[in-house]
C-alpha cells in the first residue's frame, strides 16, 4: 500500500549497512524537504505529543492527500520526510488504511527511535489519519 516515494527510501535503507548510516539518510531527508512557511506555524499546525516543535499543513486537495510540515529537530523533520514519502499523492479515502507502524518498521525505525520520538511519530500519524478522515 506503501506509495513509490516510501518504497525509494525502502530500498536506500536496503543498501545502507548500519543504523548510524539509516539515521543520517533520515537527517538528509529531512534536510532536503522544502521549509514550511512560518506563516503556517500556527497552534492549529503544532503537533502536541511531540518532544521537539512539530508542525503539519495538511491540505487534501480533489480527494488527493498532502501534507507539508517541519520540526525545530533535524531528526523529526527526516521522520516527517518520511511520512511525507508514505502518506502524499494517496487518495484521502486510502490514508486510514495504511499500517505506518508496519510500513515503518520495515525501515527499523520502531527499533531505533526513543520512547520520546515513537510518541512524536504517533502523534503525527494520529493527526494524519484524524483529518483525512474529516
Amino acid at each position: 500500500m506503501a506509495t513509490e516515494a516510501f518504497e525509494a527510501i525502502v530500498e536506500d535503507f536496503d543498501f545502507l549497512e548500519d543504523w548510524e548510516e539509516r539515521y543520517a539518510h533520515v537527517i538528509e531527508l529531512g534536510r532536503a524537504m522544502p521549509q514550511l512557511d512560518e506563516a503556517l506555524k500556527v497552534p492549529a499546525t503544532k503537533v502536541d505529543g511531540c518532544a521537539s516543535q512539530v508542525w503539519l499543513h495538511i491540505r487534501p486537495n480533489d480527494g488527493v492527500f498532502h501534507f507539508d510540515g517541519d520540526s525545530d529537530a533535524m531528526i523529526v523533520r527526516g521522520l516527517i520526510a518520511v511520512l511525507r514519502a508514505l502518506y502524499n499523492g494517496l487518495p484521502v479515502a486510502q490514508v486510514g488504511a495504511v499500517d505506518a507502524h508496519a510500513e515503518l518498521g520495515r525501515l527499523g525505525l520502531n527499533e531505533h527511535l526513543s520512547s520520546q520520538r515513537s510518541n512524536g511519530v504517533r502523534a503525527m500519524i494520529a493527526r494524519i489519519r484524524e483529518t483525512a478522515a474529516g
